[in-house]
């Protein structure tokens, strides 16, 4: 049945080369690099701002739908005039160097503003996860982040939403700027203000002091692995990746990459990586205020009527978000298709039946598969250190390093730590001398945590896959490493299209159990109840039990050894949420978060007899 899809060629799109060079390390690694150099790149992102702005001044760059209906654009031109009287305000401020704006709002046209101006100016910024201060009561966080900045500057959208938290930890010096309903204790200046004066003078003289070890931005980490770290970004970072990456995906230096983002810009895919690539290429950012929920995604769904990407990005729960729309609406996928060249996942791995669908989903309306591929990186990274410009053929890669990027394959723990070194790669941690030396090995390459393999280990410059973090990997009672991603990722197959993701169970145990999270749409289609079903109702249904019981006793059956044997399952009606720390702002899961928070369900996996609603592998 799939042979048909995998022989339907792809759209023609063109990406970057992968020829690359394998050379030993001195110790026992393995070190990778492209053959292709890096070409030349402007030393400031907003350089491309001022370009565009005179090549294509009427050209829409950003544009937003509001909750209320209403859509806001500003053209190459309107945004380069704004961006100036904004940088001009900045930079009469004269903000300490150590002391960066911090951003606490979501994303919006004010922020992309603010954003670009600081860039312009040489003024550090760090924007903060809105969850700190709109989710938390204690603002525990939010303080111990404020405390590391001291900032000077403090940007929220709405002084009603984020006022309480702002009373809570600003220091008593900070300027605090408002887009509506501004405060009055303490008082906030009104964004509008920034807007009245333009001086060009100075602001070339700021322009003309960056430096490429000038610091850009901060940006924290979302602390999956760990406490959140402040990573300094600086102008090297953000230059030099936005080359690299236009150099693998080389279509959007031919023409300007039109794009629809919901990612948030407190994390490097959204902020960095999505919003500095609709800017490298002189192309247009539709501002998506949905986000990938049954809940929240109707503002996406709408962005994606209205605008007909070039370039998607998304993470695997975005993409299974949105596919009840396209099996529904023939005019949304005929949109969504029509000019579509490259589809990018991050994250986690995309599942083969999401990855099928979108394949039978494009022929079916364009008559072409449209690629689909990903890569791997992190916060500390730009985030684009690698990727597989080519056809992955579904399965998990990493790639290539990008140009001018290092990968050292270096043995740890009995897997291959994926480590790196080059233009995009953090310098360190903002005031944390001891976990920046401690981040890098003896040849200063910076080590991520993260564990790959050779897709041919005879001949390494094929490039690399992915194999799961080394950190969230565990022993079992007989001292066998499990290696929790590989085993995720058969799971999600093994139950496709019945759960949108696993946590595999537990630590210091005879043999593995599984946390399932339902995709409850698939789940009702299965077992053949209305829509008034309730969820148990549904997940107890004799057509999806089979199904799991099946899908469970044929990974306990294929396993080889107890470190890859899923021998119980327990399928649960409670999402993991942001507020409880088990998602990540981009969505994805936290193996540590859920076992932490779900110890319960762990108990009932593992008691003798098992508890209620557990399934066991039959022998």
């Amino acid at each position: 049945m799939d042979t048909p899809l995998r022989e339907t060629a792809f759209r023609p799109v063109r990406l970057g080369t992968t020829k690359a060079t394998a050379r030993a390390g001195s110790d026992g690694s393995t070190i990778l690099s492209l053959d292709e150099p890096l070409d030349a790149y402007p030393p400031n992102l907003t350089d491309r701002l001022v370009r565009w702005a005179v090549e294509k001044p009427d050209y829409v760059f950003l544009s937003m739908r509001h909750e209320n209906g209403t859509l806001s654009e500003l053209t190459y031109g309107e945004t380069l005039r704004q961006v100036e009287a904004i940088a001009t305000a900045l930079v009469a401020r004269d903000m300490p160097a150590e002391r960066p704006i911090v951003m606490l709002s979501e994303n919006d046209m004010e922020t992309a503003l603010l954003v670009l101006a600081a860039l312009h100016a040489g003024i550090a910024y760090s924007p903060v996860s809105p969850a700190y201060s709109l989710l938390a009561t204690d603002y525990l966080k939010l303080k111990g982040v404020i405390d590391l900045l001291n900032p000077a500057l403090i940007f929220a959208s709405d002084g009603a939403r984020y006022g309480r938290a702002i009373r809570a930890v600003a220091p008593a010096d900070a300027e605090i700027v408002t887009t509506t309903n501004h405060l009055t204790d303490p008082a906030s200046t009104p964004f509008e203000t920034l807007l009245q004066t333009t001086d060009r003078d100075a602001l070339a003289r700021a322009h003309a002091a960056i430096r490429p070890d000038t610091v850009a931005k901060i940006l924290f980490t979302s602390g999956t692995t760990g406490s959140p770290k402040g990573v300094i970004y600086p102008h090297l970072m953000m230059a030099s990746q936005r080359q690299q990456v236009a150099q693998t995906f080389t279509f959007t230096l031919e023409e300007p990459a039109v794009m629809v983002d919901w990612l948030p810009w407190h994390h490097t895919f959204g902020g960095t990586q999505n919003f500095g690539t609709a800017l490298y290429s002189g192309g247009s950012l539709r501002i998506d205020i949905g986000r990938p929920t049954a809940e929240l995604v109707g503002p996406t769904v709408q962005n994606l009527r209205e605008v007909a990407p070039t370039l998607y990005l998304n993470t695997p729960q975005g993409f299974a978000t949105l596919l009840p729309y396209f099996r529904n609406e023939p005019a949304l996928r005929k949109t969504f298709f029509s000019r579509l060249k490259l589809m990018y996942y991050g994250g986690a791995s995309l599942p083969h039946h999401i990855w099928e669908e979108l394949d039978r989903m494009a022929i079916d309306t364009v008559g072409a598969r449209i690629m689909i591929t990903s890569g791997l990186g992190c916060t500390e990274a730009g985030p684009v250190p690698a990727s597989a410009n080519w056809d992955p053929n579904r399965v998990p890669l990493v790639g290539l390093p990008v140009p001018a990027m290092e990968i050292k394959v270096a043995p740890v723990q009995g897997k291959l730590e994926f480590r790196l070194r080059g233009p995009c790669v953090t310098p360190g941690y903002w005031k944390n001398p001891e976990l920046t030396k401690a981040a890098f090995d003896e040849d200063g390459f910076y080590k991520t945590g993260d564990a790959v393999r050779f897709i041919d280990p005879d001949v390494p410059e094929k490039g690399l896959l992915f194999d799961g973090r080394i950190a969230e990997n565990f022993k079992i009672t007989n001292g066998t490493w499990v290696h929790v991603a590989e085993l995720r990722n058969l799971a999600i197959t093994a139950f496709a299209p019945l759960i949108l993701d696993a946590v595999i169970t537990a630590p210091d145990r005879d043999y593995l159990g599984a946390i399932l999270f339902p995709n409850m749409d698939a789940c009702r289609a299965l077992s053949g109840l209305g829509p008034e079903a309730l969820d148990t109702a549904v997940l107890e249904s004799a057509p999806v039990q089979h199904k799991l019981q099946s899908g469970l006793d044929a990974l306990a059956e294929n396993a080889v050894g107890a470190a890859s044997r899923i021998l119980r399952i327990c399928v649960t009606t409670d999402p993991p949420t942001l507020d409880t720390g088990e998602l990540t702002d981009k969505r994805t899961i936290s193996q540590r978060a859920v076992l932490q928070r779900r110890l319960e369900v762990v108990k009932t996996i593992y008691q003798e007899p098992p508890g209620s609603g557990v399934l066991v592998a039959r022998p």
